[in-house]
């Protein structure tokens, strides 16, 4: 194999010097890439995005860190580490493998306005692909703020839209905005949809959508998928799937992204006539005739476990070639959310079969089937087995749905054995399944003492579902005093229920309905 792709792999640019045969024995060294590299500017520039790409060194037969080192010792040895564009080439690669020293040195070693917009531009996108975006962040502040004497341009400024992104920071966004603003570039398509999902994923989805709104007209499908997908993950999924609409009249051709998330809101809502339009429309389109698979395959099984189509579910899961740790979870948690464990546990042991190591989600709904089939003993031996055989930690859940187990069995000395035992702190749902298994098995001495501890650990007398609890454990057992007393001093605390709410979809459209106390009518 050559040492890098020949040339109309790479498309080298004529006067280059392509590699010359060479065959390696085992991993091939730096010295054999530095002999066949090439010894102009543009060939080597070639070269290096090459290599910048994770699978080119490994493709070449060196490992990343020895191939960056060989170019930049080749590049120095010929002369051309100076030149600005080899130069800026270099700080990506070592970026793209993790050699963030070497990249600094690099980028500090410029001469007095040897850096152009390209160096900054490679130092931001590289540190934040990295993990360090706040570094990322910093370094384009510096670029923009008018001191480093290099102009912004459209590619600098998705690079910076995107660090802040990965940061997370909305102040630090809204000032990179403004100095970009302030510069005033011209922002492609790239710009802008990096603008948004900077917003969105800083937490303000209204600058999101407002700033979605403000664009050019030649929206691509990334600008369409950036926006929904931002819709999806604020929860706001009822007009998510109205954007969906609108995105289908502006003639943009979805793509997987957008089914993954259009699904995902359709799941949420419950959208069954929509997620069924949207599997109706993934099975018609052109070049496509094959079933969902993948990424897109999952998104469709969970959407319809979630939608309460099992049957549907379980028939795109027979219908997938390739089957990934999440195929299996959302099909086992959905069987068991509909009571049909002994199918979810049947999938369960398919899954150890094939060879695919379980997650936490997995054996969340492992854990549900066995409480629904009443398997008490079975579901304790994979919760014990969790951290050893499968490499997961219990979590908060895990222990909830065992605890919800026990409680359903009557075993509540065991329950609360296993809550005193856990190595997170009990929470809300973990004590409202003591107190309902308290109330179904009528151990009201159990619940008060259960309330006490919660008062005792947590300097307050629980939550609203509680105290609903407890007064109603006490009127079941006719001791309709306490009962009122629990409610007068919810009224004291000012502790209040959360309204119930419901959503029904009637010809394609998505209707919530919540609860209104009875005494908010006028």
């Amino acid at each position: 194999m050559a040492p890098y792709p020949p040339p109309q792999q790479q498309h080298l640019p004529h006067g280059s010097k392509p590699a010359p045969p060479h065959h390696h024995h085992g991993h091939g060294n730096p010295a054999s890439l530095r002999r066949g590299a090439p010894t102009d500017a543009r060939g080597l520039r070639a070269l290096i995005k090459a290599l910048s790409a994770s699978s080119a060194a490994a493709a070449a037969g060196v490992d990343a860190a020895a191939a960056a080192a060989a170019v930049h010792a080749h590049a120095a040895k010929i002369g051309l580490d100076r030149e600005r564009t080899v130069r800026n080439g270099l700080i990506a690669l070592y970026l793209a493998h993790g050699d963030r020293a070497a990249a600094r040195a690099l980028f500090d070693g410029f001469p007095d306005g040897g850096r152009d917009v390209a160096s900054w531009t490679a130092m931001v996108t590289g540190h934040a692909r990295l993990g360090f975006a706040d570094e990322a962040v910093g370094m384009f502040l510096a670029m923009a703020d008018g001191g480093s004497g290099v102009a912004v341009d459209a590619v600098a400024a998705a690079a910076g839209f995107a660090a802040c992104a990965e940061a997370g920071d909305l102040a630090l966004g809204r000032e990179a905005h403004r100095r970009v603003a302030a510069a005033e570039v011209a922002l492609d398509v790239v710009a802008w949809n990096a603008l948004v999902d900077m917003y969105a994923k800083c937490g303000d989805v209204a600058a999101a959508r407002r700033w979605f709104r403000r664009m050019p007209a030649n929206r691509t499908v990334v600008s369409w998928n950036t926006m929904i997908s931002a819709l999806v993950r604020a929860g706001e999924h009822g007009e998510a799937l109205p954007l969906f609409r609108k995105m289908q009249r502006a003639g943009v051709r979805p793509d997987d992204a957008t089914f993954v998330a259009v699904l995902g809101a359709c799941a949420q809502l419950g959208a069954l006539d929509a997620g069924r339009w949207v599997h109706a429309y993934l099975c018609r389109r052109p070049g496509r005739r094959d079933a969902p698979d993948g990424v897109v395959g999952n998104a469709l099984l969970d959407m319809y476990a979630k939608c309460g189509a099992i049957d549907q579910a379980m028939a795109v899961l027979d219908g997938m070639a390739r089957r990934d740790v999440y195929t299996y979870a959302s099909a086992i948690l959905g069987l068991a959310t509909h009571g049909r464990a002994e199918e979810a546990l049947a999938v369960f042991a398919g899954m150890r079969r094939a060879g695919v190591r379980p997650n936490g989600v997995t054996l969340l709904g492992v854990l549900s089937a066995c409480c629904h089939a009443g398997l008490v003993d079975e579901g304790l031996r994979h919760l014990g087995a969790m951290p050893e055989s499968y490499g997961v930690t219990p979590g908060i859940e895990h222990y909830g749905c065992a605890v919800d187990m026990l409680g359903r069995a009557g075993r509540l000395d065991e329950a609360e054995a296993l809550v005193a035992a856990m190595r997170v702190p009990p929470d809300a749902l973990i004590r409202g399944s003591l107190l309902a298994a308290c109330r179904a098995r009528g151990d009201v001495e159990r619940a008060e003492r259960l309330m006490r501890r919660m008062a005792e650990e947590e300097d307050h007398d629980g939550g609203a579902g509680d105290h609903v609890l407890m007064s109603n454990m006490y009127a079941s057992r006719g001791r309709h005093g306490r009962a009122v007393r629990v409610r007068k001093q919810m009224r004291r605390s000012k502790i209040s229920k959360d309204p119930g709410c419901s959503v029904i979809e009637i010809d394609g459209v998505v209707h919530e309905f919540r609860a209104v106390p009875a005494n908010s009518i006028s």
